[in-house]
């Protein structure tokens, strides 16, 4: 899961109606939901799930006696990507996921995508799925440790630059990871969660990612470009730059 500021007052004034919603539904059910305490932060959930991977999926892998090459593999990448989160996270931390949120947020936002994550690992190790690759499984995972690998490194340095970047000077970031493609960290996060759903290689890992990637991270997306659209140099770098692919997105 990546954002700007999923806790704002305020809703920049160009962004689309349905965006706004969207965003204000979001708040709601992972900020607000049920009101009360506010006990933990948003950041804790999503280091709770991260870390956990690793323990969970060597967890499934003792239960079902699964010491297969595939399920290694998954364990090494899900669970290192995990990890790698948390480092990310101890070292420049993301200000969107600071906020205190109700308990029953926490709940919402783990039940709703977070915990999702963990049945990509449960189908393949549990023997539930049996992939039959397109390709020798070899070349297989290959492709998803590459996906994995250049993802997470998109993702950290992306977020690496805007974090020190902006705490020496505010404004629009359009150089480095942002030269070329406006949301470099959604692209790295999405190639890490495409290589999970291609080594699982079922139809749910996709529809996760569908609703993660529409309902979410479209969302963010649309919302921080009109963040950014205050800033006089924000129309020549739009007509330069892509949202995530160059020449193609």
């Amino acid at each position: 899961m990546k954002s700007e500021n999923l806790k704002q007052d305020s809703v920049p004034g160009t962004a689309p109606g349905w965006a706004q919603q969207m965003r204000k539904l979001t708040n709601h059910l992972t900020h607000d939901l049920g009101g009360g305490p506010r006990p933990w932060k948003f950041a804790w959930v999503i280091n709770f799930q991260k870390v956990g991977t690793f323990i969970f999926l060597g967890a499934l892998m003792a239960w079902y006696d699964n010491t297969s090459t595939a399920a290694w593999i998954y364990l090494a990448l899900h669970g290192s990507y995990g990890l790698a989160w948390f480092i990310k996270d101890v070292s420049f931390p993301d200000p969107a996921w600071q906020p205190k949120i109700t308990i029953a947020g926490g709940l919402i936002a783990f039940a709703a995508v977070l915990g999702w994550y963990w049945a990509f690992g449960w189908l393949l190790i549990s023997g539930h799925v049996q992939p039959d690759y397109p390709m020798p499984d070899n070349a297989w995972h290959a492709l998803c440790i590459t996906l994995c690998i250049v993802g997470t490194t998109i993702m950290v340095a992306a977020d690496a630059q805007k974090y020190f970047t902006l705490r020496i000077q505010r404004g629009l970031i359009t150089d480095g990871m942002f030269r070329y493609i406006r949301h470099p960290n959604y692209l790295g996060e999405m190639m890490i969660y495409l290589s999970f759903a291609l080594m699982i290689w079922h139809w749910l890992p996709f529809v996760v990612l569908a609703w993660v990637w529409t309902g979410l991270f479209a969302v963010n997306m649309t919302m921080k470009e009109a963040s950014m659209s205050r800033y006089p140099e924000w129309a020549e770098y739009r007509e330069r730059s892509w949202w995530l692919i160059p020449r193609v997105f």
